[in-house]
């Protein structure tokens, strides 16, 4: 009895050690000081669980209430749809883009669907230049949607995607987003989204990404009450194009889904006067 009156005590300072270890968990990266204030946009993701919060409670208006308030300029969600039979859209996408002023980019294979393997895009400003779907390799059905926004500084391309949970799945479906990539050149990129990628350092497959893509900081946003896990992730190349990382905390956040929000703070002006650069270079 004395044992595992003793043990008890050790899993009580453990789980005390854990929980303030969780309130005192890096949420916020920042290349330097004030460089998200110089920023050009905000770029979010989202995954929504399906707008069913830790309360299970379904409620697509709270959903909705979140996006409102990370004030981004691009919003990746992830399972805006039904997984199973028509996949029907979870959002209500009329609300979204008149009270919200957020425009959804069509990128879904059902006419009642909102996303391509859930994974859908908002954006508030600006003009869709291409758009792509991905069927991302591996035992379950994933994807990714590969979107050409011009915004202001120049064409940004985005790639958003929802991530398998086998490891294996991981590597080869991060493998086929650096091929894409690759194709796009010198274009400005942010790969974020759900990637599910829960190690850190040589074993997670997020080390495949080429060097030019940072920042590499981990903030952790699952679970959405107690964070421990770095499941959610934005990633800029050139390095110098996220200028802040953020996970986005609220009372709403919290219950609304099982993850929360993370967003970026993007500068586009180091790749604008990089491409003014260039052409000068040409001319001369």
């Amino acid at each position: 009895m004395k044992a595992l009156r003793r043990i008890g005590r050790i899993k009580t300072i453990r789980d005390s050690r854990l929980i303030a270890n969780l309130r005192e968990a890096q949420t916020v990266y920042e290349r330097h000081d004030g460089a998200g204030e110089r920023a050009d946009l905000v770029v979010a993701s989202y995954n929504i669980h399906k707008c069913v919060g830790t309360d299970g409670r379904f409620d697509p208006m709270r959903t909705a209430a979140v996006i409102d308030e990370l004030g981004a300029d691009i919003v990746a969600i992830q399972e805006a749809d039904r997984r199973f039979g028509t996949r029907d859209g979870l959002l209500d996408l009329l609300h979204i883009e008149e009270k919200l002023g957020l425009t959804h980019v069509p990128v879904a294979s059902h006419a009642s669907g909102h996303g391509w393997h859930g994974n859908a895009l908002l954006y508030r400003e600006g003009a869709v230049r291409d758009v792509q779907k991905l069927k991302l390799p591996g035992a379950e059905p994933r994807g990714a949607i590969v979107v050409d926004l011009e915004v202001k500084g120049g064409v940004l391309r985005v790639i958003a995607a929802h991530l398998g949970l086998l490891r294996h799945s991981r590597k080869r479906q991060i493998e086929m987003l650096i091929a894409e990539v690759s194709e796009c050149g010198t274009k400005p990129t942010i790969i974020l989204g759900d990637l599910n990628e829960w190690r850190l350092g040589r074993r997670s497959a997020l080390t495949r990404l080429p060097a030019s893509f940072g920042p590499s900081e981990a903030l952790p946003s699952f679970p959405s009450r107690y964070p421990v896990l770095a499941l959610d992730r934005i990633f800029g190349t050139p390095e110098s194009l996220v200028a802040r990382l953020e996970v986005h905390d609220s009372e709403l956040a919290r219950i609304a889904s099982d993850h929360r929000p993370v967003k970026a703070f993007i500068d586009m002006k180091p790749v604008a006067r990089q491409a003014a650069g260039n052409k000068e270079e040409q001319a001369a």
